[in-house]
């Protein structure tokens, strides 16, 4: 089978690109920059057919003809936290997308899109507002699509994964005194296994795929967790202000700094777990472990100074 990955020299898409080579299949690698692409790929995928393209500008089934006419399946793993210039979140989450799944559907072929978890019609944030839509119009394509839902995924070279690792090794772990939901952390390389079987299983796999690992662990003890793997001592946690959080996480998203948005804090605040985790289905075995086995803290989750600004002991995440 021949497979293209969209945003294939992505966190998400590189490992779906490496696991349908394993598999032994063709992988077509789109990217908007083919020159640099040899820099973020794995060895193993640097001879790979890089073709060039521009997802915010793909908005019509008839453009995607040409960039489609020689494959069998697509992963389409192309999303942006925040928006810069032309690639805004209603061509690049909507628009998009929903062209792609009219060209699948006229073309005949396999599309598995990856999304995310915990979409809801009233989000504030429009980023998950834009990401739904998508879902939406793809269901709606006519095409022979699975919508892929992970969890908050771990691995290396990801810019959130990386950002949350850091952060778990400081002495003190800050985090939203409201980041009270849960989540099931998943390791990147099982997403990138079970987007292969998906394109493999066409009409057979499931049309909406919730995945996450075995563990349920809030924000906080996701980063002691993390921690865990390289210090016996746990972290002091000290949570933050609810009005506080959320204006750091406008201002991240103003400066363009770490992964902290007012989207992400949205999701912390309620459980963003699988409703059915499909993943050990997919992949015949159990989620690769993510963290280590963290000790009890002692003397954490500190009272705010000042009453009244929302801050909670124990917080649990999504």
């Amino acid at each position: 089978m021949r497979v293209m990955v969209l945003g294939g020299t992505g966190f998400v898409g590189r490992h779906a690109a490496a696991a349908l080579r394993a598999r032994g299949h063709a992988v077509v690698i789109g990217t908007r920059h083919p020159k640099r692409a040899l820099a973020k790929l794995p060895p193993a995928l640097r001879d790979c057919e890089l073709r060039e393209l521009h997802f915010e500008s793909l908005t019509t089934r008839y453009i995607w003809k040409p960039l489609l006419n020689d494959v069998d399946a697509v992963i389409n793993a192309v999303g942006i936290l925040r928006e810069r210039g032309s690639e805004t979140y209603d061509r690049v989450h909507n628009m998009a997308p929903a062209a792609l799944g009219e060209a699948c559907a006229r073309f005949g072929l396999r599309l598995v899109h990856v999304s995310a978890l915990g979409l809801r019609p009233e989000a504030r944030s429009r980023f998950l507002r834009s990401k739904l839509i998508a879902e939406r119009k793809i269901m709606a394509s006519g095409a022979d699509y699975s919508i892929v839902r992970p969890s908050l995924l771990d691995g290396d070279g990801g810019f959130g994964a990386d950002w949350i690792r850091r952060v778990a090794k400081w002495p003190v772990h800050l985090y939203p005194a409201d980041a009270r939901g849960r989540l099931a952390p998943l390791d990147v390389r099982d997403l990138g296994e079970a987007l292969a079987v998906l394109c493999e299983r066409g009409g057979e796999g499931r049309r909406e795929v919730e995945l996450g690992g075995s563990a349920r662990r809030t924000m906080a003890e996701h980063l002691a967790a993390l921690r865990a793997l390289h210090h016996e001592r746990p972290a002091l946690r000290l949570p933050i202000p609810a009005p506080v959080a959320r204006l750091g996480g406008h201002l991240c998203d103003l400066l363009h700094l770490s992964p902290l948005c007012p989207g992400a804090l949205e999701l912390m605040r309620r459980d963003n777990l699988p409703r059915v985790n499909l993943l050990a289905a997919l992949i015949g075995r159990a989620p690769t472990p993510v963290g280590g086995h963290a000790p009890t803290p002692a003397g954490v989750d500190l009272p705010a100074a000042r009453p009244g600004l929302g801050v909670h002991g124990n917080a649990h995440r999504a």
